[in-house]
């Protein structure tokens, strides 16, 4: 097979052609790895939501699950649950096909998906990274559900399996989102706040490969760059490769989230800590690069309507719409996300 052939059917995109001039600025580096920095493999909340799950559970049961939620979205803003009642089945037919997909070869998947616009299917890199720690070594998929079947008619299996997965995966996250409220006390809790403004049609989810990278992780590269997710409740399902890291406490120490198999995570997102008053904590988090292997995660983002207004406190009042297009002005000024600091009181200090 001629160089030209190998390349065409090559499914990694081209990262090294494409950030060629920041690589270069840091090809003698032999320090400032994200793997380097970590203080240990942290062990999170593990949560067994049988007793929300099941018709029979008892009241003490189901209170202490639901204290265990609360207070883990309070310390942490991401924990692990088991018995989440997305059958093992799905969860292995979402990566079967996930993986199939991520598979084509590069070429492929940007021209068929990767139209440069905002809404692009088919994503990879970071457009606009001004540095090379703000460049991310993956590739996704990021459909925003209802709009996007069309796009996967001549694969109805991969639809199919889309639609079970994200099903699921929309009901454990109203579920959750629902306890979380209640704790609050909040005018939601118990009505149906999350149910009117997180439809299907808002949410999205996300197809993500983060493809080896032999050369550059000491150069500081991550798979995804240390970020925060902008929605109410996000559910990742992840392999068992690892590299998923999240800072621990407040002298910005990171630790390595250990995969614990058939669990799901639940990160609570922006949206839910200014939606919280602060009460509950978005957590900052990345995923760092692996020398060998590649590793899948399967992201399900529960997001209200552009128009929906998050109410807080501590925070001016803002849309979604208002809170997306904030993001996108930052990346393209900073280079980087900045988020909820953007919405304080005192915002205007930040340039």
């Amino acid at each position: 097979m001629i160089s030209g052939d190998h390349e065409s059917m090559d499914p990694d995109p081209p990262f090294e052609t494409a950030y060629e001039e920041l690589f270069a600025t840091y090809d003698d580096a032999t320090s400032g790895s994200p793997a380097a920095a970590v203080v240990e493999e942290q062990e999170l909340p593990v949560i067994d939501l049988s007793p929300l799950m099941s018709r029979e559970g008892d009241l003490r049961s189901s209170a202490a699950c639901k204290k265990q939620i609360t207070e883990a979205s309070k310390k942490w803003g991401l924990f692990q649950v088991i018995n989440h009642g997305i059958p093992d089945e799905i969860l292995g037919e979402m990566r079967e096909e996930q993986i199939k997909l991520m598979r084509k070869p590069f070429t492929v998947k940007n021209n068929d998906w990767g139209p440069p616009s905002p809404e692009r299917i088919y994503r990879w890199g970071t457009p606009g990274a001004k540095r090379l720690d703000q460049v991310s070594w993956m590739e996704a998929f990021h459909l925003q559900l209802g709009d996007h079947n069309h796009i996967f008619r001549n694969n109805y299996t991969l639809w199919s399996t889309v639609e079970k997965f994200a099903g699921g995966a929309h009901a454990l996250a109203l579920k959750l989102a629902a306890v979380l409220a209640e704790e609050l006390g909040h005018p939601a809790a118990g009505g149906r706040y999350f149910e009117e403004q997180c439809g299907r049609s808002s949410c999205y989810l996300r197809l993500n490969r983060y493809p080896p990278c032999p050369k550059y992780g000491a150069c500081g590269v991550c798979g995804i760059v240390p970020h925060t997710d902008s929605d109410f409740l996000t559910v990742l399902h992840q392999d068992d490769i690892g590299g998923l890291q999240l800072v621990n406490g407040g002298d910005r120490k990171w630790a390595a989230v250990k995969p614990v198999r058939g669990a799901l995570i639940i990160n609570v997102g922006d949206l839910f800590q200014a939606w919280s008053n602060d009460v509950y904590r978005s957590v900052e988090h990345r995923v760092v690069t692996d020398v060998e292997k590649e590793r899948f995660s399967t992201a399900y983002f529960l997001c209200p309507s552009s128009d929906t207004v998050i109410p807080s406190t501590v925070y001016h009042s803002f849309t979604f719409g208002d809170f997306r297009k904030q993001v996108e002005n930052d990346v393209a000024t900073y280079g980087t996300k900045i988020g909820l600091p953007m919405f304080l009181p005192n915002s205007s200090s930040i340039t």
